[in-house]
């Protein structure tokens, strides 16, 4: 049992508030989940900046020569450290060599690349881990986040969601697949890279993948209902955009909310209560084996 929450803003007005809005939801989703817990937060991109959140559990140590480190690779670097991640902003055509090198430091490890997406997370509730990251001060476009009971798979920062298998691309999860090692092995074969055994990893990597070859995230998402078995609900996040799918069964709870200044995911009605207007918004319960995806540089 874990607990999920998507926001998806529609009104500019709202995007100082994405981060505010965000935590809230995920603390009332406390109870689903008390293990760990993880943000991701899209939008503030500089035109030619992107971004790489790295994640150490020796912060005091491996981030105050990071930018040096990068430099002398010859890679200008901005580290702006958040408890234990720091955020690595290089010129976007710089992004690749620059998470290379930082995968390649042993005390570190990459939470996401991008040029919008920032990801947090670790071991804690979701109250101590949003408030040592200031969650509650960060503006954005659109953002996901999860709060976790581990049930196959032990308690770290690295098994924490979201997950990110590609460029501004993350995916947090509800429940289990029955076939993720398998599709693990052929992700393998075209190139894909684990860090852990979550199945959630896997379906990440999956999307990234599907997306790589050509479809986008709503085709990704449909791929996903015939090639994922197990008991399923997904949100997903891209550089612009916001997807949801639930397997056929749909046993795990869902509920969804759209008004003219947002659309919300959470697994349960309570995490969307103190959203702004819900007491006018279409609420509904997603249903099974139906995409449901917005983007925002195709509502432009």
């Amino acid at each position: 049992m874990c607990g999920i929450v998507g926001l998806f803003l529609k009104d500019k007005a709202l995007e100082p508030r994405l981060g505010a809005l965000l935590a809230d939801m995920l603390v009332t989703m406390t109870d689903r989940g008390p293990d760990s817990a993880g943000i991701a937060i899209y939008g503030g991109g500089e035109k030619g900046r992107a971004r790489i959140t790295a994640q150490s559990a020796a912060p005091e140590t491996e981030f105050p020569g990071l930018a040096d480190a990068l430099r002398a690779a010859g890679i200008e670097a901005d580290v702006t450290v958040k408890s234990t991640h720091a955020v690595v902003e290089v010129a976007a055509d710089r992004l690749d060599a620059a998470r290379a090198a930082i995968a390649a430091r042993p005390g570190l490890r990459v939470m996401s690349a991008g040029e919008s997406v920032e990801i947090y997370k670790e071991v804690g509730l979701p109250k101590d881990v949003l408030a040592r990251f200031d969650i509650a001060k960060m503006a954005g476009t659109h953002g996901i986040g999860h709060t976790r009971m581990a049930t196959e798979s032990a308690v770290t920062t690295l098994g924490a969601h979201p997950f990110s298998t590609g460029a501004d691309q993350c995916l947090v999860h509800n429940g289990s697949l029955s076939n993720h090692n398998n599709l693990r092995r052929e992700l393998v074969k075209k190139g894909m890279t684990f860090e852990t055994q979550n199945d959630t990893e896997v379906a990440a990597a999956y999307i990234s993948n599907e997306m790589a070859e050509g479809r986008d995230l709503g085709e990704a998402l449909t791929g996903a209902l015939d090639d994922l078995d197990g008991f399923f609900t997904f949100v997903v996040g891209t550089k612009s955009g916001f997807g949801v799918v639930r397997d056929p069964i749909a046993c795990k709870p869902a509920v969804m909310a759209e008004t003219d200044q947002y659309i919300a995911f959470g697994s349960e009605y309570r995490a969307l209560v103190n959203l702004p207007g819900i007491e006018t918004a279409r609420v509904w319960e997603p249903e099974p084996a139906t995409v449901y995806f917005w983007d925002h540089e195709k509502a432009a």
